[in-house]
């Protein structure tokens, strides 16, 4: 039997990733077990969260009439926006664990059911949550507000998700911020456009969500966040409504833009933005690199950031990051790398990039990279090496969620660094994050690393653990585990020079290393543009700081009375 939703968009997974009838292939079941295998767990199957496993807290307050058309209490929607997809999101659904659903689910259908949602939360002190898709993996969109307020509300803004004006003069849309990825790009190919910003969580995030948390895409360099792509925002607040112009760009004072990105439903709920497009890529080169030597693709990769070649991707697996990648046995590191244009063929930016491969030691398949840049070989980009770390990257998520079931921790962390800082700053983030694995677990720690994005003054490096977070498979004692190295994983990105997040946001999951990585005067800046746009302090409190007057301190997954049972670092 189907659970009642109010939701219009295919059922999706409350307790893992992606659709609800989603699957592991036999291949991917293989691979599965077989990480299960080395990692030393419990092999078999758990059952997975059913609705009616949770007693989940009555709503303490009602909406007006107005409003009650909109607003959903029933189950698989308080669930659905209970978290969203962190591994410690993940534990707490396995462990049948939510004590602060949101007491309401708003949908609403346009602008004006927004301004009136947030003027009755204002005047009953009631908090409210932004939500485009619900991929948040730092506490972004949970509803642990602190106990100051009445009551919470999930504001889920999948209705307003349309292409609403298209200027093919200026390559530019006006796009509603609730748009799925998937969605937005089915429109804008009607229009022969494209914004290709594809984040991993491209099928379940929204042109919103990637407003508010700065997300990055499938750029390796140039356009890195979707910041490159916005050309005005449209956010409604509490005091009115904050509509920037569309320019291509200004040198009139501070951008506005740049409040509203990175600003995670703190200011404003953001409701549409004009986007920079693109044509389709019609020509593609690409190459598999491999390094014996990780330190010479490091230098390989600095090399090609200062070049000017500006590849689409330019991504540097290490040795271990090859295996879980599927791409590689850990005997060497591996560089994804490619070009791809809408104008021009590519050859001659392919050839200067692999005469920067040679002269740092790379080794590739001549004939491969040849053939990738036929007009035969339009699909040659996903073909190799690259094209099963393409796979992995898109399908990693799904392994993830049979395994937390069993106890293992599967987890990432993300970060940025000069070039100058990064042998360092790989050593000490591995050798401190590696100490607390096996301090918290008693196995040894299974930790890669990966350059997402590149910029000419550094690397963002993207790290991947696995362990077994439990010898009889306990997903509570995993969780508690989880939490000393999350703790500490937060700490050494900071003290080794990095920032706390290059592209997954702040959130509640972050908010001890942006405290420790924003100045105190910016944040008090901050604290008081939110005061002027949100005077009630009722969106989404507990993100990024305290508003003014109120003391909400860091919630969920890592909040005090969950601290880590040792000290970390």
């Amino acid at each position: 039997m189907t659970a009642q939703t109010l939701s219009r968009r295919p059922p999706r997974r409350f307790w893992g990733w992606g659709l609800a009838d989603a699957a592991l292939d036999a291949r991917e079941q293989a691979n599965l077990r077989f990480m299960l295998d080395q990692l030393g767990a419990v092999q078999g199957e758990a059952a997975p969260p059913r609705v009616e496993d949770f007693a989940l807290r009555a709503p303490r307050i009602s909406p007006p009439p107005s409003l009650a058309a909109m607003c959903s209490s029933l189950p698989l929607d308080r669930l659905n926006h209970s978290y969203g997809k962190s591994y410690a999101d993940l534990a707490r659904m396995w462990q049948r664990d939510v004590p602060e659903p949101p007491d309401w689910v708003a949908f609403p259908d346009d602008e004006q059911a927004i301004v009136d949602l947030l003027d009755w939360a204002a005047r009953c002190n009631v908090a409210v949550v932004p939500y485009g898709g619900g991929s948040s993996v730092c506490g972004g969109v949970e509803p642990a507000v602190g106990a100051s307020y009445a009551a919470t509300v999930s504001m889920d803004l999948e209705r307003l998700h349309r292409v609403l004006e298209v200027d093919r003069t200026s390559r530019a849309a006006r796009i509603q911020a609730g748009a799925l990825g998937p969605e937005l790009e089915a429109q804008l190919k009607t229009h022969g456009l494209t914004l290709r910003h594809f984040p991993q969580s491209f099928e379940f995030s929204t042109l919103g969500g990637w407003i508010a948390t700065r997300a990055g895409g499938h750029y390796a360099m140039q356009h890195t966040h979707i910041d490159d792509f916005v050309e005005s925002t449209r956010l409604l607040t509490p005091s009115g409504v904050l509509q920037t112009r569309r320019l291509p760009g200004s040198g009139a004072g501070p951008a506005p833009d740049r409040l509203v990105l990175g600003s995670e439903g703190t200011l404003g709920v953001i409701t549409e933005a004009w986007v920079r497009l693109q044509d389709a890529p019609r020509f593609r080169a690409s190459a598999s690199v491999r390094f014996d030597d990780y330190a010479q693709g490091v230098a390989c990769v600095r090399a090609l950031s200062q070049s000017g070649l500006n590849p689409a991707n330019c991504r540097l697996l290490d040795p271990l990051e090859t295996v879980f990648s599927g791409v590689g046995d850990g005997s060497h590191a591996l560089l994804v790398l490619g070009f791809e244009s809408a104008d021009h063929p590519l050859q001659p930016w392919m050839a200067r990039a692999l005469e920067l491969v040679r002269e740092h030691g790379g080794a590739f398949d001549a004939e491969m990279v040849a053939r990738s840049m036929a007009p035969e070989g339009g699909d040659m980009h996903r073909a190799g090496a690259a094209g099963a770390w393409r796979d992995a990257f898109l399908r990693m998520p799904y392994w993830r969620d049979p395994a937390v079931g069993l106890g293992v921790i599967m987890d990432t962390f993300e970060t940025a660094i000069t070039w100058d800082r990064f042998d360092a700053f790989y050593a000490g983030v591995k050798a401190d994050v590696s100490a607390a694995i096996e301090r918290a677990t008693g196995h040894e720690a299974l930790l890669s690393c990966r350059f997402t994005h590149v910029y000419p003054d550094g690397p963002a490096p993207y790290f991947t653990l696995a362990v077994n977070g439990a010898a009889d498979g306990s997903v509570a004692s995993a969780l508690a585990a989880w939490r000393d190295i999350k703790a500490a994983a937060n700490a050494a990105v900071i003290t080794h020079g990095g920032t706390i997040t290059h592209h997954h946001a702040v959130g509640r999951d972050h908010r001890s290393g942006y405290e420790r990585e924003a100045d105190p005067l910016f944040r008090r800046v901050l604290a008081a543009a939110k005061r002027e746009l949100d005077p009630q302090a009722v969106l989404n409190p507990g993100v990024l700081f305290d508003p003014l007057g109120r003391s909400v301190g860091i919630t969920g997954a890592l909040a005090p009375s969950q601290r880590p049972r040792q000290p970390v670092l």
